[in-house]
């Protein structure tokens, strides 16, 4: 199959060819053939995008089921142009040892779904690395599950066993939480502080035991001075920042909308908005990872934090890109690129990320001139909301090819 379009790389857009061999990229090049499919100039064509900060709530246990589990994630997923997901493992029976992360990938092959999902490993307190090469997360302070710590202490005597492992890191501080824990909001119980000290004893932690470090769904202005001084020192950090604290600030949450502006961190002021999004663009921050975290809106009402996003991942980037003055290079490489480099280690002999030879022929196809307009009935994740409803994106995904299959 050859696919003819605006083909977006990280360093430029251009005219051209894609010719699929099977799941794989085999040519890319500006005149290889008569296209069996041409997209016109109102379309992107991306190398498709990833996900790496997701909760898909699916495990062994199946508890957490009815809001969302592998099969309705992905179908989410490609709704929003994502081609790969990387799902986090704050699950009941969490993958924290080489038999719990077994059982966790037995089961989603069991599940049989048509995109990549990356499983993360957690760390707790009494935790160990394991045999086999995985990305693992580390909550320093409570959220939604039980996998935390109590103290900044407690975290590096975990962290001293996972010297040179890719650690990504939840940066809220326990003991700051455990002062503010008894203020009126939620915002007010999580503040900037919270983050901007964890921020700090992360890169610490990145720095004194060598490892490759990611800090997850980033909010605060005052942190990143410190993740670009951690760059220019070289050490091996990355950044995500979610859809929420791009869009939304404190100021938007009402006492009628309160239980679903809740996520963890907790939304923050306009300015770190601005400051997030000028991070996204300049380099400081690498990844827009959603952070989706599928709960019945009941469950919201009642404090659970956290929000949905995949369904929206692709309507979402077209507000960046039309709205927001991010070129559509910038987007390969927030979007595609750097997702692409984080899960490749892990998906072997999978490579994601780039349109190049050998590369999976998975594509993103965002169409500029159709806006959408984000309604409920529409979605596909199971929990069946979406904070932006009722809001119109500039534009919406065209088509999204998996594994040289068009599956959207």
């Amino acid at each position: 199959m050859i696919i003819s379009g605006q083909l977006v790389f990280p360093d430029q857009t251009r005219s051209g060819h894609i010719r699929i061999d099977g799941d794989t990229i085999a040519d890319v090049g500006c005149d290889l053939g008569q296209p069996d499919v041409e997209f016109g100039d109102d379309c992107l064509v991306f190398a498709g995008m990833g996900d790496i900060h997701i909760h898909a709530r699916d495990d062994v246990s199946e508890t957490q089921t009815y809001k969302e589990d592998f099969c309705t994630a992905a179908a989410a997923a490609v709704q929003g142009g994502v081609v790969h997901v990387a799902d986090m493992p704050n699950n009941p029976a969490a993958p924290i040892d080489d038999e719990s992360y077994a059982a966790k990938q037995q089961h989603l092959q069991r599940r049989n779904v048509p995109i990549q999902i990356t499983l993360y490993a957690g760390i707790g307190p009494d935790t160990r690395p394991l045999s086999q090469s995985v990305p693992y997360k580390a909550y320093m302070g409570p959220s939604v599950g039980d996998l935390f710590f109590t103290s900044l202490e407690q975290l590096e005597s975990a962290l001293s066993h996972y010297r040179g492992c890719d650690v990504s890191f939840h940066c809220e501080d326990p003991v700051l939480l455990e002062t503010h824990k008894h203020e009126a909001t939620h915002e007010e119980q999580r503040p900037p502080a919270c983050e901007f000290s964890a921020t700090r004893f992360a890169l610490a932690m990145i720095e004194k035991y060598d490892l490759t470090g990611k800090l997850c769904h980033y909010s605060v202005e005052e942190g990143l001075p410190l993740i670009r001084a951690a760059k220019q020192k070289g050490l091996r950090v990355t950044c995500e920042v979610t859809p929420h604290h791009l869009f939304f600030d404190e100021s938007q949450i009402t006492p009628e909308n309160r239980g679903l502006m809740q996520m963890n961190p907790p939304l923050r002021r306009a300015g770190d908005s601005e400051a997030m999004l000028a991070g996204l663009r300049d380099g400081t921050l690498d990844y827009l990872a959603t952070d989706h975290a599928p709960h019945t809106v009941e469950e919201n009402a009642a404090g659970i934090s956290g929000q949905p996003h995949l369904d929206t991942y692709g309507a979402f980037v077209t507000w960046l890109i039309a709205e927001k003055q991010f070129t559509p290079q910038r987007i390969a490489e927030v979007c595609s690129a750097n997702p692409g480099r984080f899960v490749n280690p892990y998906t072997a002999p999978k490579k994601f990320g780039l349109i190049e030879p050998g590369y999976t022929a998975s594509l993103t196809v965002l169409n500029m001139q159709r806006p959408k307009l984000v309604q409920r009935d529409d979605l596909k994740t199971k929990c069946g909301w979406s904070p932006f409803e009722g809001i119109t994106f500039p534009g919406r995904v065209e088509a999204v090819y998996v594994a040289g299959q068009r599956l959207a």
